[in-house]
């Protein structure tokens, strides 16, 4: 599926070649005429050093070699590389910084990767507006920090907030930690500029608190993963500082309680700013890899936290019904320094589960909350039954759930079976009526899965969305269809 070596529209099923479609042009031409409208080390064609741009972090995901890297830094020079592209019939991947775990970001041959880090200034932070606006390049955390520096706030924060760019997060529509008070990236993005696979740019949106002026073009963009357009600026909602919160740990003889205490919490009408899980499995890897003193008997830790104005109180009365759902303990932490070292355990979770096995498949699925208790039970279940490690984390504050499968690509019976429990644990969750993505988005890894869950009609729909905003299916082929 990702060897586009003819015509770029191949990766889409039932679509025939455009009429106008051409044979790709020998990389001397179209490096000539990329150089011709960039500057000096913008593009790079070194087999050694494009190999980096390949892909991003997903398992099970083909990946191509592109022809050319290009790193451009401003909005003119993107609009060059999709006129250059247009004109040639060659794809183009748009990139940030590859922490993603879909495959979206993964070159196909003969590709021009395009990297958007170096776009990465933030132009304005308004405290009257409550707004940013920034290239896609700038790099979550960084944004976070210059935002508070003036009392302000931006809330999406995936657990990878030190390396992923905002552009990225845009693309995939990118959740974190803070979800179940504060929402997902979508609900801050006002307004983009996209660069169209003609070279034309668009605006989208706008500065304004409130905007119903035509189709909410803003919100088709945001997860769309490349495939509709390069966004190359975003007007992002800020929000006033909130005080520091404070975080409290429950441990729970098993998940089904756990889960039990999140409805409890979230039906009492607590509003926390954060509510995550993490399983045995994911708790024993955290430790090994910080150490962090986590309890290692427990079969589920879950992590709750506040940032009202009287966080003490508020973790007290989620302490009490953690203990009526079975909570076997609950520790609060005693002030900001013990929260923090709390919440570094949750952001380490992933990065530990990679410890146990070479490689991992970082699964991403979202139910309701009051199927959470089946869905973690369930994932045990396939766990046993392909004789796997599984971990989960989980924000399960609204029910988004990742599995990380742990297994041996070298050993072709394991990467079977690992393959095949990913699988279920989203055919799980289909059943319990959730979906295949929460946050990670569908690139190549998940295509089939998205086709189960929205139909043959929502997949047509959807395919003339594409049509109509890249004819000649250019932008990042073979993902998400």
């Amino acid at each position: 599926m990702d060897d586009h070596t003819g015509d770029p529209h191949a990766d889409l099923p039932g679509r025939t070649a455009h009429p106008d479609a051409a044979p790709r042009p020998a990389q001397a031409d179209l490096l000539r005429l990329l150089l011709d409208g960039l500057p000096d080390g913008a593009v790079l064609t070194d087999p050694d050093v494009t190999a980096a741009y390949a892909g991003d972090m997903a398992s099970f995901c083909p990946a191509g070699r592109p022809a050319a890297v290009v790193l451009p830094r401003t909005v003119e020079q993107v609009q060059h590389v999709m006129r250059t592209a247009t004109a040639l019939r060659v794809p183009v991947v748009p990139q940030g910084a590859r922490t993603g775990l879909s495959g979206a970001a993964n070159a196909t041959d003969g590709c021009i990767v395009l990297s958007l880090v170096k776009m990465d200034r933030i132009l304005e932070i308004s405290a009257v507006d409550r707004i940013a606006v920034v290239e896609p390049g700038v790099v979550n955390a960084a944004l976070s920090r210059a935002v508070a520096a003036q009392g302000l706030y931006y809330p999406p924060d995936p657990s990878s907030w030190e390396q992923c760019t905002i552009g990225g997060n845009i693309g995939t529509a990118s959740g974190g930690l803070c979800c179940v008070k504060y929402g997902v990236t979508a609900e801050y993005v006002l307004g983009l500029d996209v660069v169209l696979a003609d070279g034309r740019l668009l605006r989208t949106g706008r500065r304004t608190a409130k905007g119903v002026a035509g189709y909410d073009l803003t919100r088709l963009f945001v997860g769309s993963e490349g495939t509709l357009g390069i966004v190359v600026g975003a007007v992002l909602a800020l929000r006033p500082a909130p005080p520091r919160q404070l975080v409290l740990a429950a441990e729970f003889p098993s998940a089904a309680a756990a889960c039990a205490a999140v409805c409890e919490v979230v039906e009492r009408g607590h509003t926390p700013s954060l509510l995550e899980l993490m399983d045995r499995t994911t708790v024993r890897a955290v430790n090994r890899v910080g150490p962090m003193g986590l309890p290692e008997s427990t079969e589920a830790l879950l992590l709750a936290a506040f940032d009202t104005p009287d966080p003490a109180a508020d973790l007290a009365a989620v302490g009490e019904l953690c203990v009526k759902a079975g909570a076997t303990q609950v520790v609060p932490a005693a002030d900001e320094a013990e929260s923090e070292l709390l919440l570094q355990a949750r952001r380490l979770a992933l990065t530990a589960l990679e410890t146990l096995r070479p490689a991992t498949m970082i699964d991403d699925v979202r139910v309701p909350r009051s199927r959470l208790a089946e869905m973690l039970d369930g994932t045990a279940a396939i766990g046993r039954t392909y004789d796997l490690t599984i971990g989960v984390c989980a924000h399960a504050g609204d029910g988004n759930t990742h599995p990380v499968v742990c297994f041996d690509p070298a050993d072709a019976d394991e990467a079977r079976r690992a393959r095949e429990s990913f699988d279920e644990i989203m055919a799980l969750g289909l059943r319990l009526g959730g979906t295949i993505t929460g946050e990670h988005g569908v690139g190549v890894l998940k295509k089939e899965w998205l086709a189960r869950e929205l139909g043959p009609v929502g997949i047509e729909v959807q395919r003339s969305v594409k049509q109509a905003f890249d004819p000649l299916g250019l932008l990042n082929p073979g993902k998400v269809f």
